[in-house]
């Protein structure tokens, strides 16, 4: 009969301990998922350029219509015991899930009606599908993943049921973002 080691077991984090720690200097950015620290790669120059377009163009949206507001890599508390900390590339909430006079300082928990992740060549399907169903889980009614290789966006309105938007489309949300579109092909300017 054989015996198999086990490795110790490690203690989880929780989002208080996350927050408390200081900024990492081994160059990488980290998330906490179900405890634990998931390193993430850092962005490369034309996801950055993606990521100001999409955020340009929800800025755009919320001075035109006052209907709520876009952010940039805010940290998420999307799951607790044990918690998790999501940073999507951006988000956007109504002024009906956040009032226009809260601004959280600290860990956003209040689920924003959009989740926006620019993919990178490091993701995988995988964790790419483990994000989307976690912000479904957390509250979120609409998840786009943009694809800057691919020149993509793909909607979701719920878990596994994506809808390609190829950059010749124009990507709408009445139900989220009530008069806001935009050309897709928007997104991925670079000059």
């Amino acid at each position: 009969m054989s015996t198999a080691l086990l490795a110790p077991e490690t203690k989880l984090i929780t989002a208080d301990e996350y927050a408390l720690m200081p900024e990492p200097t081994d160059g990488n950015r980290y998330e906490l998922v179900r405890g634990r620290l998931v390193a993430m790669s850092q962005p490369s120059v034309l996801h950055a350029f993606v990521q100001g377009n999409i955020y340009f163009a929800l800025r755009s949206y919320t001075n035109r219509t006052r209907q709520g507001r876009a952010a940039t890599d805010c940290g998420l508390l999307t799951e607790r015991d044990p918690d998790s900390i999501r940073a999507p590339d951006l988000v956007f909430w109504s002024y009906g899930r956040m009032n226009s006079d809260i601004v959280p300082n600290g860990f956003g928990n209040v689920p924003p009606e959009l989740v926006v992740e620019v993919s990178s060549p490091s993701n995988t399907r995988r964790e790419i599908a483990e994000k989307i169903r976690e912000y479904f889980a957390f509250g979120a009614s609409l998840v786009w993943i943009v694809e800057p290789e691919d020149r993509t966006v793909t909607v979701y309105r719920k878990p596994g049921d994506g809808v390609v938007l190829w950059d010749d489309a124009i990507v709408v949300a009445e139900d989220v973002l009530p008069g806001f579109s935009c050309p897709v092909a928007d997104f991925f300017v670079v000059n």
